[in-house]
């Protein structure tokens, strides 16, 4: 399995292309030591061979959507698009196909790296894709595009999965205007509110546990802080929503910017009307991401 390595100042990162396109990490350099910016994953343990699971890496891309759809697929003018449950642990296909595909390597060198894929699905979907990494120094810059090279106009979305290591006590700024709430069972929406007090983040506050929830109507910026290092990565996206998943008694979280809402081809008023883009054939997506680190030792 091969990995690519990006320097850059103080920041480094690595790459997997067979695991989905994924990081394997994102550090910054600080106090004669590497700092995780999103989560580690270590080579050692895995077995010889074996493309790791990209939940355990630190970051992978969302397409052609974000999340899980609910009743193994949706209609599309008539037309059955049959989606198959992709993980043995849930129910419902979740996050697209491409975190699950191999990626080809089209050019890479010390600062960026451009990954592309292809997939055909008879039933399902059926696109190209790219994967832009660029690493500069103070920041990471990752442009995603697909292309709808189907026969048939389908809804769309794009997003990333980034998880976040909590580094004790680590903070979010990302003010946000609505949530979806599920049932308690799963992530699928059910009702959207006003954020409640406990989950409003307009100003930097710590992450309660057990949120697993999506929200819109975001600014498309957000800080993420850990005072312990004296670090800050601010995020800077054209998209705005987002999903914020903070699992009780691990040392993660994940914030993770998109485009739509989960399961929003079910949802009332439709795919597009969620935040899905209606690609015909031949038509792209493209959104941008930033990650952009700030010490607080050279500010």
């Amino acid at each position: 399995m091969s990995m690519l390595h990006l320097t850059h100042a103080h920041l480094r990162m690595q790459i997997l292309p067979e695991a989905g396109g994924a990081l394997a990490g994102f550090d910054y350099y600080k106090d004669d030591k590497w700092v995780p910016l999103m989560r580690s994953f270590e080579p050692l343990t895995a077995q010889p061979g074996q493309v790791p699971d990209p939940n355990q890496l630190a970051c992978y891309p969302l397409l052609p959507w974000s999340n899980r759809i609910a009743e193994g697929g949706f209609d599309v003018d008539g037309h059955r698009m049959t989606l198959a449950a992709n993980r043995d642990d849930d129910p419902y296909p979740i996050h697209g196909s491409g975190w699950q595909r191999p990626w080809q390597v089209l050019s890479h060198n010390d600062h960026e790296a451009r990954l592309v894929l292809e997939e055909y699905s008879a039933n399902a979907y059926t696109y190209q894709a790219s994967l832009h990494y660029v690493l500069h120094e103070d920041a990471l810059e990752v442009a995603l595009q697909v292309t709808n090279t189907g026969a048939r106009t389908l809804p769309f979305g794009l997003g990333l999965h980034p998880f976040f290591p909590r580094h004790g006590e680590a903070t979010l700024h990302a003010p946000a205007a609505q949530v979806w709430l599920n049932d308690g069972h799963s992530p699928l929406p059910v009702q959207c509110v006003d954020v409640p007090p406990a989950w409003n983040f307009d100003h930097a506050r710590r992450l309660p546990d057990g949120l697993n929830h999506g929200f819109q109507a975001w600014t498309g910026d957000a800080v993420i802080a850990w005072p312990r290092h004296g670090l800050r990565l601010h995020v800077e996206t054209d998209v705005d929503a987002f999903v914020l998943y903070t699992p009780a008694g691990e040392d993660f979280f994940c914030f993770e910017p998109v485009d739509h809402a989960i399961n929003a081809v079910h949802l009332p008023g439709g795919a597009a009307a969620n935040g899905m883009t209606l690609l015909a054939p031949r038509s792209s997506l493209a959104r941008r991401f930033v990650f952009r680190v700030a010490d607080e030792a050279q500010d």
